[in-house]
């Protein structure tokens, strides 16, 4: 049986590694969950510090700074509510829950925690954030364009397993110990570098190293003007697939050298844009809409600029009140963005999957989709928003492998959330109703404001009986979404009349309106 901790306003499931407050889910990350877990399962009792280093870092050797920083981070939570002193610091020994007393409560089993990920059959790399050594962290957005496009030219080698720049994010302004990142990555070799954007140059240092012997394969500084930063991202990637395999094939450097917008202004307006793209908020995409129209004026053949703005709109459509003109909108900027982008694998995942979602047309979504796949293998938002379309069409096996093929592509994506809904609706779809609930928990700990997920989650504890916790989730839709009724979604990303009627049931009984 799974384990419930109760103390004071918070509650810890365990199982599904979420801590809430007053029915209010934390975001605290998986190794900060750990250590409490054990705190609180050894309640006014000391805890090693060898005994925590287990429970959060099981077979890797981790300095005791990071414990330090995860326990800090409970505190802050419990600061919150007046409790920073729940968790007493034993010097030299370890640490002692001291708090409100804990009831434990026993919840139905769920899945097991999702493994570690193993070294793929391939050689595999990760780019990790590029340091911003400009002094001015409005550059940052520039330094992580550089990383995205440098990723994008290596995951276009077929024999290459890349990680997607959106989990090596996870890094930044961390300091790095190789053989950890590459483990929790899953990867051999690990590319790192800093970048300095000063006036119409660009300075780049960047090495690649095998991390589990820490010996450095390559390193390089370069000093470009900054109209020659395409080929400059070309030339960090060829150094990188070519450190790995020297006998590179003349056809393999052309795949990376690919072609790229023709305005660099408009290059940079997309990078400043893509962060509120991708954070799926509508204040934020409507913020960013106005910035890629404004590249659109200067490259109106700018396939990225296009699908980005496709993205926006499906956003507005899903979030702002399901109106026809930002679906219409959603289908018009994805069509553009298809015809001037058939060889931007990006580009091609984005409007694909508006097209599939907002213009139900999954056939043709499938088309650019499996396109983006034959361009880049190791695209893992292509498997991600594919396996969204699956699972609502009620596809769930299918759903399942290609949320978990985007996962291993991208273990710390910030489009996690998106995953681990494909997985809940496919598990719900096959009567799986225990592994729904547990891959909507872990949705909703990766993007606790989505409120479709609470939906998943409210079906899927209903059809488990636990119906507290059922309704508690439908209340957090309507505070999401207080117009949200589920026909109208349903019909909005044309769910399967199966899936619709099996939600459906589910979400009439816990008082979700129709």
């Amino acid at each position: 049986m799974a384990m419930a901790y109760e103390f004071g306003p918070f509650r810890l499931d365990a199982e599904a590694e979420i801590l809430f407050r007053d029915g209010e889910p934390i975001v605290l990350g998986q190794r900060a969950v750990a250590l409490l877990g054990l705190l609180l399962q050894h309640a006014g009792a000391p805890v090693s510090k060898e005994a925590l280093f287990d429970a959060a870092w099981p077979a890797l050797a981790v300095e005791d700074s990071n414990l330090t920083v995860q326990i800090a981070a409970l505190r802050r939570a419990f600061d919150e509510v007046g409790g920073a002193d729940w968790i007493e610091t034993l010097p030299r020994r370890g640490y002692r829950y001291v708090g409100p007393d804990v009831t434990i409560d026993a919840l139905p089993a769920a899945s097991p925690p999702v493994p570690p990920p193993v070294l793929p059959d391939k050689p595999s790399v990760a780019v990790l954030p590029f340091t911003n050594l400009s002094g001015d962290p409005q550059q940052d957005y520039f330094a992580d364009g550089m990383v995205e496009d440098i990723v994008a030219g290596l995951s276009r080698i077929k024999w290459l397993f890349v990680i997607a720049r959106h989990s090596t994010a996870a890094f930044k302004g961390t300091v790095i110990d190789l053989k950890q990142v590459a483990r929790e990555l899953g990867v051999r070799y690990l590319v790192q570098g800093s970048i300095r954007k000063d006036g119409n140059r660009v300075r780049i240092s960047a090495q690649m190293a095998e991390a589990e012997s820490g010996h450095q394969l390559w390193s390089e500084r370069f000093d470009r003007a900054l109209d020659d930063v395409f080929a400059l991202q070309d030339e960090i990637a060829l150094n990188v697939v070519s450190a790995i395999e020297p006998s590179l094939r003349r056809a393999e450097v052309e795949r990376v050298r690919r072609k790229r917008p023709d305005s660099l202004d408009a290059y940079d307006l997309v990078l400043q844009a893509q962060q509120d793209v991708d954070s799926g908020m509508p204040a934020r995409v409507t913020r960013a809409l106005v910035v890629l129209r404004r590249a659109l004026a200067l490259d109106p053949a700018y396939a990225l600029a296009h699908a980005n703005a496709a993205m926006c709109h499906h956003c507005l459509f899903l979030r702002s009140g399901l109106h026809e003109e930002d679906r219409s909108a959603s289908v018009r900027y994805a069509e553009a963005a298809i015809a001037h982008g058939r060889d931007d694998p990006q580009a091609l995942t984005l409007a694909g999957f508006s097209i599939g979602m907002d213009g139900h047309d999954r056939a043709a979504a499938f088309i650019a989709l499996e396109a983006a796949l034959a361009i880049s293998p190791s695209s893992a938002l292509t498997y991600i928003l594919g396996s969204v379309m699956l699972a609502w069409g009620s596809e769930a096996e299918r759903a399942i492998e290609w949320s978990e093929r985007g996962m291993r592509l991208s273990p710390l994506d910030p489009w996690a959330f998106a995953a681990y809904d494909a997985q809940a609706m496919g598990h719900f779809h096959l009567g799986r109703y225990d592994k729904a609930a547990q891959a909507a928990y872990r949705s909703v700990q990766a993007n606790p404001a989505h409120s479709i997920t609470y939906v998943q989650l409210a079906a899927a504890l209903d059809r488990l009986g636990r119906t507290e916790e059922a309704k508690a989730a439908a209340a957090k839709v309507l505070e999401l979404h207080p117009t949200f009724r589920f026909s109208r979604q349903f019909a909005g990303v044309d769910c399967a009349p199966a899936l619709a009627a099996a939600m459906g049931d589910a979400l009439r009984r816990v008082g979700l309106p129709e």
